[in-house]
């Protein structure tokens, strides 16, 4: 599948330089702007899959847009470029929705890793927001729906932990079987990731 990328940096050379890269890596480049408020107007029209942002714009700056991005009803994984002198906005971005950093001046061999980061992280997100979600119906009572999913998270990146330095499972292959066994015996990613922690499932 085609990944469809918005980009928003106010210089005009490594908006071009980007955008060149991303289309010889087989991306569909759906819009580009050098404005913050002009990035989200693009990600709200052309419903891209990846917004890169650059952290100063004109307009908004890049949190400021992934924070209106991750109020929106799309799936979007954002991508911050970021100067070295602004690491401690890591936290913030984080807060943000963000989902992975370039840091600028970056090279062209750290940005498809950087996406398909973001990509994953963010499909393990939705997957963890999805099942939450359909589950309130149910609830007793005793958790909110944001306990429910900081539980979750956390069992779930402990049985991955666990996957990757047992069995050498890859982060996406070790989600990937705590996502696909909860499906298949129609179970909880929470109680699957316990399974995996009490030692009582193995890949």
């Amino acid at each position: 599948m085609t990944r469809r990328v918005v980009i928003a940096e106010d210089e005009a050379i490594i908006r071009l330089d980007l955008k060149e890269i991303l289309v010889d890596e087989g991306f569909d480049v759906v819009g580009e702007t050098g404005r913050g408020d002009d990035a989200l107007t693009l990600v709200v029209d052309r419903r891209p899959d990846v917004a890169i942002l650059d952290v100063k714009m004109p307009g908004m700056d890049g949190l400021a847009v992934a924070r209106a991005i991750a109020e929106t009803d799309q799936k979007v994984a954002v991508v911050i470029l970021t100067a070295f002198s602004q690491r401690a906005l890591i936290d913030e971005a984080r807060d943000a929705g963000v989902a992975a950093y370039l840091v600028k001046p970056f090279q062209r061999h750290e940005i498809v890793p950087a996406i398909e980061q973001a990509v994953a992280k963010c499909a393990e997100e939705w997957a963890i927001d999805d099942e939450v979600a359909s589950r309130d119906a149910h609830r007793d009572g005793g958790t909110s729906i944001a306990e429910d999913k900081l539980e979750t998270r956390r069992l779930v990146d402990g049985a991955k932990e666990v996957l990757m330095e047992r069995y050498g499972l890859s982060e996406s292959d070790a989600f990937g079987f705590v996502q696909r066994t909860a499906m298949g015996s129609r179970s909880r990613m929470s109680d699957v990731a316990r399974q995996v922690l009490d030692g009582t499932l193995t890949p």
